[in-house]
């Protein structure tokens, strides 16, 4: 986990290695001050020398001024080096995530997503710029603090040495309690963010059916759970600083009274025993090899709960795509041909049922094809594996008269183009939305694709035309609008095969009717596949295919199936009698 982490500091290796070096000789400085104070008190204040006080008060000047100066400087390079290591962590985190397959995102929820690039980045962030001061600071002045206290009073410094594996014991305990519990909040973080979110995309839903109090019942609890298991380990973690001031105050009494004892007995004199300085040092060696120890303590609490963060964080850099490309994939895809022989798919390899079963099927170069069926008879699940979104079980699927997994999946997906029901929009122009499809085009081509698609009129209509800013999610268009906007952005990319998932449910037959057509005249070479609930979408395809289960039950052209297939007649009768009576 270290190892995978540590190789996003890159470019900041620098300022990571710069930092522990000056802090060493801001500790340096600091330790030293007062070995120099008992000089000062000895053999300048006590022997009435003011040559000599003047002489180490103006050291000891300089020496703050030295370790503040590298104090300074650790603190910038330490938070250059936890910056850079979390941008780095994001980008490298948000780019593997761009390479995921359908598959793999369905692995990890988008809330769960989302907090680990923010919460858990900024977890981590902290944590690794505490080490690089505090947990490099910290050993290094309980090292130099304790060899100071030796060299002045070996006997009065083991009372050090007793307090330190107190301490140690207890901050092992309060970790070991509270790591499992920061694992559980964070898991409970992503289920927060997925109220919030849902709640957020859906707000017309809820004040439509005056939902808000369902709503905030559920954001309340979510968010009582968080505030419980924090409450629980914030409790234990409280234990760490009494358990410090315990070890603290414990050895300053010890060496106040062994201390004390001992100066009466040297009668001051540092030659021969302990000194009024040596004892002033040593309680200052105390307050410094205590106050390093608590710093360990606040690092480790702070690697506790940065450490379930960095475990999420490794889930997602050691997630690799379930889509690969090959070895020297194929670059040109050479027509809209598609064929399917003989494919099994589920969304999951462990899965019991199949999501497409037996599926045969061949598809000509430049055909206009009608897939129909019931909610849930995978019509999606056919189309997603034309360009790859996921990959088949058994079978094989063909572009172009080659596997779909021999392309390079950018390549393949260039001449894929898709429009969901659902299909998104997002902040900026209508011009930058479009561009999706083609970021080169001209103003002349968008309009071209947007009159095809029927959106060039309502766009004109829009005080400032192609630059109206959409918001996100196209939240200020309709979703008619939305929809034919999407198709516009489709045909810019003049894809050898377009597929129209449901995606002029929001318009109008009319409509529908001019955008087939309109299709049919500007791309005729282009293979359209339509999945519709309306057979009015559909009845002058080419071909139409017949979906029930996970199954193709039949294929045909609108006469043929009438004719032979009862789902095909039941609908397209359902339909025209609903019709009739509507009128």
């Amino acid at each position: 986990m270290i190892k995978k982490l540590a190789a996003s500091i890159r470019q900041y290796k620098k300022d990571s290695v710069m930092t522990p070096v000056l802090v060493m000789f801001e500790v340096l400085m600091e330790v030293m001050i007062p070995f120099i104070m008992a000089y000062l008190i000895d053999y300048g204040i006590d022997a009435g020398d003011m040559p000599m006080v003047l002489k180490l008060g103006l050291l000891l000047i300089v020496m703050a001024l030295v370790s503040l100066f590298f104090g300074v400087w650790a603190g910038k390079t330490s938070a250059t080096a936890a910056a850079g290591f979390a941008r780095n962590l994001r980008k490298d985190m948000f780019y593997n995530v761009q390479g995921f397959s359908f598959a793999n995102i369905d692995k990890f929820s988008t809330s769960s997503i989302i907090t680990r690039l923010t919460t858990d980045v900024t977890n981590v962030q902290n944590s690794f710029q505490m080490i690089l001061r505090m947990a490099a600071r910290s050993p290094i002045m309980l090292v130099f603090s304790l060899a100071a206290a030796f060299r002045i009073n070996g006997r009065l410094s083991l009372i050090f040495l007793a307090a330190m594996p107190v301490l140690g014991i207890g901050l092992w305990f309060i970790m070991r309690g509270a790591h499992p519990i920061f694992k559980r909040v964070f898991k409970i973080y992503d289920k927060l963010n997925n109220v919030v979110q849902e709640n957020l995309h859906g707000v017309r839903v809820v004040k439509s059916y005056i939902r808000e109090e369902h709503e905030k019942e559920k954001f309340f609890n979510t968010s009582k759970m968080i505030y419980d298991d924090f409450s629980k380990a914030e409790k234990l973690l409280a234990f760490n600083m009494p358990l410090v001031q315990f070890c603290m105050y414990g050895s300053m009494l010890l060496l106040s009274w062994f201390g004390a004892r001992a100066v009466v007995a040297s009668g001051n004199n540092p030659l021969v025993g302990l000194s009024t300085g040596q004892l002033m040092s040593l309680f200052t060696y105390t307050m410094q090899i205590l106050m390093s120890l608590m710093m360990l303590s606040m690092v480790f609490v702070m690697i506790t709960i940065s450490r379930a963060s960095a475990e999420r964080i490794v889930e997602v850099l050691d997630e690799d795509s379930d889509l690969k490309n090959p070895a020297d994939p194929l670059e040109t895809v050479t027509d809209g041909s598609i064929d399917f022989q003989n494919v099994d798919f589920t969304y999951t390899k462990d899965a019991d049922k199949l999501v497409l079963k037996n599926i045969d099927l061949h598809i000509p170069s430049g055909a206009t094809v009608g897939i129909l069926g019931g909610t849930g008879s995978s019509k999606t699940s056919l189309i997603s594996l034309i360009p790859r979104l996921y990959d088949v079980n058994s079978g094989s699927v063909k572009v172009g008269g080659e596997d779909v997994r021999s392309y390079d999946i950018k390549s393949l997906r260039d001449q894929v183009a898709v429009v969901l029901q659902k299909n998104q929009l997002f902040s900026g122009t209508i011009k930058d939305n479009i561009r999706w499809g083609n970021e080169n085009a001209t103003d002349e081509e968008i309009e071209e694709v947007c009159k095809l698609a029927q959106a060039d009129e309502f766009i004109q209509g829009f005080e400032n035309g192609y630059d109206t800013y959409i918001e996100q999610g196209g939240s200020n268009v309709s979703g008619g609008q939305k929809q034919r906007l999407c198709i516009a952005r489709a045909l810019l990319k003049r894809p050898k095969i377009l597929i129209l998932d449901d995606s002029t449910s929001a318009v109008d037959t009319k409509t529908d009717s001019q955008i087939r057509r309109a299709m049919r005249h500007s791309l005729p070479d282009t293979t359209k596949l339509i999945i519709a609930q309306r057979v009015a979408s559909v009845e002058d395809a080419d071909m139409i295919i017949v979906m029930d289960d996970g199954t193709i039950q039949a294929v045909g052209t609108h006469q043929e199936l009438l004719e032979g297939n009862e789902i095909y007649k039941e609908v397209y009768e359902s339909q025209v009698k609903g019709g009739s009576l509507h009128e």
